[in-house]
């Protein structure tokens, strides 16, 4: 007799078949983080100080990238991302992520997207309905991750549609976070392709305080976050 390989199908006792389980066999997302582009972490942390009231702690340098980022945390395994191309670094062989290549040096720091984290990268990939870029291994530190990036280095949908990211093994930055009291209490989009976005979120099983609504096509698409500081419900906005 021989013996059946994983992907051929298989016969219940009681005559239903069934094919082989994949490797997640319910596709999980939730918010990671979100994104604050600058055109210097300085000004960065100067605009998130500006608005929190808080100050983000120092994080790190991605070397495949030219970038390097401080952090905030916002919650159990949720945190806000300030980032912006790193002057120490060299350029990188392609076009860095988060559109950080297109931003002029004088542009105002603002919400540029969000990051959805998931249990199985090339699944939820699979299944998205918005391209989303090629599935890229990522370093910071002893942090590792998977992580969708579009060749051009652009947002999916304006930044309103998430980048999804799968962290190996189980770490996350945040663990490592000091808690200063900010969380975030939801985060809003607004796009001219809203039912899109929600058909996407849905399709990979997206649980979360996000919302999209829809706006008209001469409207520019925007995000917006809210965050409980210790001075009160603050606000974070696409510029």
């Amino acid at each position: 007799m021989h013996a059946r390989t994983p992907e051929q199908q298989e016969s219940k006792p009681s005559g239903e078949i069934r094919t082989r389980t994949p490797r997640v066999a319910t596709l999980r997302s939730s918010i990671d983080h979100i994104v604050v582009t600058a055109p210097s972490l300085e000004v960065g942390a100067e605009y998130v100080r500006d608005a929190l009231g808080v100050t983000p702690e120092t994080g790190g340098e991605h070397p495949r990238m030219g970038t390097h980022n401080c952090l905030l945390r916002l919650g159990d395994r949720l945190y806000l991302e300030v980032i912006a191309i790193n002057p120490a670094a060299g350029n990188p062989d392609r076009p860095r992520w988060f559109q950080l290549d297109v931003e002029r040096s004088n542009a105002a720091p603002s919400l540029a997207t969000w990051i959805s984290r998931t249990n199985d990268i090339y699944a939820a990939t699979a299944a998205a309905l918005v391209p989303l870029g090629t599935i890229e291994a990522m370093s910071r530190g002893p942090f590792n991750w998977q992580i969708t990036v579009p060749a051009n280095g652009t947002l999916p949908l304006g930044g309103v549609a998430p980048t999804l990211i799968e962290w190996k093994p189980d770490s996350h930055p945040a663990d490592t976070l000091k808690d200063v009291g900010c969380t975030l209490v939801r985060l809003e989009g607004f796009h001219p392709q809203s039912p899109a976005i929600l058909s996407m979120l849905q399709s990979i099983g997206f649980q979360g305080p996000f919302t999209v609504s829809p706006i008209s096509p001469e409207e520019s698409p925007c995000l917006v976050a809210h965050v409980q500081t210790p001075a009160g419900i603050c606000q974070l906005r696409s510029s």
